[in-house]
């Protein structure tokens, strides 16, 4: 540290926590180092919010390295928000579907039987989380739906993308429960976590957040893909079994090493 900065008795405790602590002090100023760190962070977490998601590219890699057949092909939707100014001033738009995109997924959904989960991934507030965190958090959580037997319906991307836009896809796909991949609203050491919302029978315009439940900071640096996969299926198992979700949902789920030793974890 800087001879000109007067050192913080708490220094050694920032090996464990990401938050801005014991930064120091020059006089009665911050650090100009640490005063460029916070304009940096501040500056990733604004680009998170403003930058757009490429779903054309994150329909082909999910499609390649997931190895998606050509009838499951992810399907590119859009809220009913026009642009990423009106979707961040109108959240109510950002949460129902554009009328162009119900059509499509009414047309598609002809003839198709009911499924038990669709996925839906939104870009929400932060495209940085999704590039980063959706195909890696897939690979660990696809195997255990498929494992268990539950029936899936083709991948939705949607963007200009609330949580509770995942009902109104889930409804139009025939699904029993809406599980929704979003990009979570980025904190200044945290622009790229990732939220997971599951929701039971999920209906357009009338799901409130008490009626799903949450699986916050999916991303390396905070809850593992190995440990979200295990988490997320223990709920469903739990949500299939009672028929809901929400408040009366509760993870109690034990602590798990290695979820993948357990073939039973949404049987």
């Amino acid at each position: 540290m800087s001879r000109h900065v007067t050192p913080n008795p708490w220094e050694n405790l920032r090996q464990f926590t990401a938050a801005r602590i014991a930064l120091g002090r020059c006089g009665v100023s911050m650090p100009t180092k640490e005063h460029l760190t916070f304009q940096m962070s501040h500056a990733m977490a604004r680009d998170a919010v403003h930058l757009p998601l490429d779903m054309e590219k994150l329909k082909n890699d999910l499609t390649d390295i997931l190895g998606i057949p050509p009838e499951q092909e992810p399907m590119i939707l859009h809220s009913s928000a026009s642009d990423r100014r009106e979707y961040l001033v109108r959240p109510d738009l950002g949460r129902k579907l554009a009328d162009e995109s119900r059509n499509r997924l009414k047309e598609s959904a002809i003839n198709t039987e009911s499924t038990d989960v669709a996925l839906i991934i939104g870009d929400g507030l932060s495209a940085r989380a999704m590039e980063a965190n959706t195909i890696p958090f897939l690979k660990e959580f696809l195997p255990l739906l498929d494992r268990a037997g539950k029936t899936i319906a083709p991948l939705s991307l949607v963007r200009h993308c609330r949580v509770a836009c995942g009902d109104d896809v889930a409804y139009h796909r025939h699904a029993k429960m809406a599980v929704i991949l979003i990009g979570e609203r980025p904190g200044l050491s945290s622009p790229d976590s990732m939220g997971i919302y599951l929701t039971w029978n999920p209906l357009p315009g009338r799901t409130t957040d008490a009626e799903r439940n949450c699986i916050s900071n999916v991303r390396p640096e905070g809850l593992s893909y190995t440990a979200a996969a295990s988490k997320l299926a223990y709920l469903i198992s739990k949500a299939f079994s009672r028929q809901l979700t929400g408040v009366d949902l509760k993870d109690d789920q034990e602590e798990l090493a290695e979820p993948a030793a357990r073939p039973d974890l949404l049987g």
